[in-house]
């Protein structure tokens, strides 16, 4: 008997001590969802892509990472780029980049041929004015009906300008060429979402700049034009401006010149990791301190339209996170899913309308493959959240590892609510439990008593607060606190008892082999590829017991869609 007490006091003090060395790699959680209000709002078509005009010979740092991607090149009749784009419907598209304000359009008062663009290491961008014959644009207009999408097209803005004493570029904008183009597009009754003038001129400028307050003079001729034209056509398209990066001065002084309804979106580009070359990349997007630089420009430029008493609203007109075509491996892999996630979730908390990600194809940011055409990670991670985050945006805190980022929307055609949860770890599994406000007070403590008692043997039992009552809500946090030991046990009455037999759906995307530089992605295991014949893979759930917390692995990504949550706002 005393050996066998012995032994058995052994294997218990043995599981304890593999508890601890296991609980040292898990943490558990609680993410609070504020359903009673939505505390911003998306377009229904929030998700965007852009396409460029980028000939083959555009290349960085000695490599050519554009193919037959650009504008005038890209092969329209490849089923999986058609198939990409209709799996959204509708997917909006943004045309324009770098060479748009040196792209002549081919209409009947271009007084020159209408030549392609020609590498001139001696020119702005390295390149000669090109031309988008007529042709073309019908082609890519047969393309854009066929596939269901909405095109914004930017515009050049540098016709007519005179270099000023001070280097920025004056004078009005000679807009002949631009309303023959826009004239022949409503007279061949292609639809047009909307005419964005210019790129990156705005502020300092990329190449060239224009002060704001002849940009806002342009951005009114730009109005007249398009309400002439569309004058009889109920479908209107949108005017848009600057499509450039955020200078608080200057776009305030867009805003209120052109208030309260002559601009109707402002625009701004994001490229926050800095240039492709550089070879901490991952680092930067794993790095919660990085992805937080970003919160002051969306907080910025959301407080100056609120203030200014105007009608315009914010997008993202065009995000690559890596400038100069990102870097291969890294802006076109599954790690790249952190930082364009979070990206469409923090801004969504400020009110943008709309995230356009550089580039739907070419670079090495694309979201397809720039010559197999392949959907990248990325295309999926914008596909999943096109398909799940409905439009209302919900307060989320996170009480947690700050490598946790947390964001709630309204479940989209779906009741409840859609809670995406991306791990930047890469050795800690987080076990998440899901609360409304009126059980966070409540919460902390159980988390307080948990944190005393160390290691257990269970987890905290999941859950949602099934009444919809309870006090604020506020901004995502976190940091709040960081635990080393997984939670246990289910016996924490602050949080409401879920109906039996109740299930989410939830998708845990990881990428292949563990790797994060993956070209590859798993869901819920099982590798995304598209079909013989070029068809978007289905993208199908894994049902799970209500009651039991969402596990979100070490460098993983996971959509769960709660749809029994009680959320007021979303009714």
């Amino acid at each position: 008997m005393a050996a066998a007490g012995l032994r058995l006091l052994g294997a218990v003090w043995l599981s304890a001590a593999l508890l601890l060395r296991l609980g040292a790699a898990a943490s558990a959680a609680v993410a609070v969802v504020d359903g009673r209000r939505a505390i911003a709002a998306t377009g229904e078509d929030f998700v965007c892509a852009t396409l460029d005009w980028w000939p083959p010979d555009k290349c960085d740092y000695g490599t050519c990472a554009w193919g037959r991607a650009g504008l005038l090149n890209l092969d329209l009749s490849n089923k999986v780029l058609l198939n990409a784009v209709r799996a959204f419907s509708p997917l909006k598209l943004r045309l324009g980049g770098s060479l748009q304000d040196k792209v002549l359009y081919g209409t009947a008062d271009l007084r020159q041929p209408c030549t392609p663009f020609a590498k001139n290491d001696s020119e702005m961008f390295g390149f000669t004015q090109g031309c988008l014959p007529l042709r073309r644009w019908d082609e890519l207009n047969s393309f854009f009906q066929k596939s269901g999408a909405k095109i914004v097209f930017g515009l050049n803005a540098m016709n007519g300008r005179v270099q000023l004493p001070d280097g920025s570029m004056g004078g009005p904008w000679d807009y002949t060429n631009a309303a023959s183009l826009i004239q022949y597009t409503a007279y061949k009754g292609y639809h047009i979402h909307g005419w964005e003038l210019g790129n990156e001129l705005s502020g300092s400028g990329v190449g060239t700049r224009i002060g704001a307050d002849q940009y806002a003079a342009d951005v009114i001729t730009l109005k007249t034009i398009v309400d002439d034209i569309y004058r009889s056509n109920p479908s209107k398209s949108l005017v848009l401006a600057p499509g450039g990066f955020f200078d608080p001065a200057w776009f305030t002084e867009l805003i209120v010149k052109t208030k309260p309804n002559l601009l109707n979106v402002i625009t701004h580009h994001i490229y926050n990791l800095g240039p492709g070359r550089d070879t901490n990349l991952i680092e930067k997007i794993l790095n919660p301190s990085v992805l937080d630089g970003m919160i002051s420009i969306f907080s910025n430029l959301q407080g100056i339209l609120k203030s200014a008493g105007t009608s315009t609203v914010a997008w993202v007109g065009e995000a690559g996170g890596a400038y100069n075509s990102g870097h291969h491996l890294v802006t076109d892999a599954f790690v790249f899913s952190f930082w364009f996630l979070d990206q469409l979730g923090m801004s969504a908390k400020y009110d943008t309308k709309s995230y356009c990600r550089q580039s739907l194809i070419g670079g090495n940011y694309g979201l397809l493959n720039t010559t197999t055409f392949q959907p990248n990670p990325d295309y999926y991670s914008a596909l999943l959240w096109h398909r799940l985050m409905g439009t209302k945006v919900l307060a989320t805190t996170f009480n947690g590892t700050n490598k946790i980022r947390a964001y709630a929307h309204c479940a989209r055609d779906s009741p409840g609510i859609t809670l995406l949860l991306i791990n930047l770890s890469g050795n800690t599994k987080t076990e998440v439990s899901v609360t409304a406000h009126a059980a966070a007070a409540a919460a902390a403590g159980a988390h307080k008593h948990v944190a005393r008692t160390g290691y257990t043997t269970a987890q905290v039992s999941v859950t949602n607060q099934a009444a919809g009552g309870g006090g604020g809500g506020g901004e995502h946090k976190h940091g709040a606190r960081r635990h080393g030991r997984n939670f246990g046990h289910a016996h924490t009455p602050s949080f409401a008892a879920v109906a039996d037999g109740a299930t989410r759906d939830e998708y845990h995307l990881t990428p292949k082999g563990g790797d994060l530089r993956s070209q590859v992605v798993l869901l819920n295991g099982k590798a995304l590829a598209t079909g013989a014949d070029g068809s978007i893979p289905r993208l199908e759930a894994v049902k799970v017991d209500a009651a039991r917390p969402i596990a979100v692995a070490p460098y993983s990504i996971v959509f769960a869609r709660i749809s029994h949550f009680h959320a007021p706002a979303c009714s």
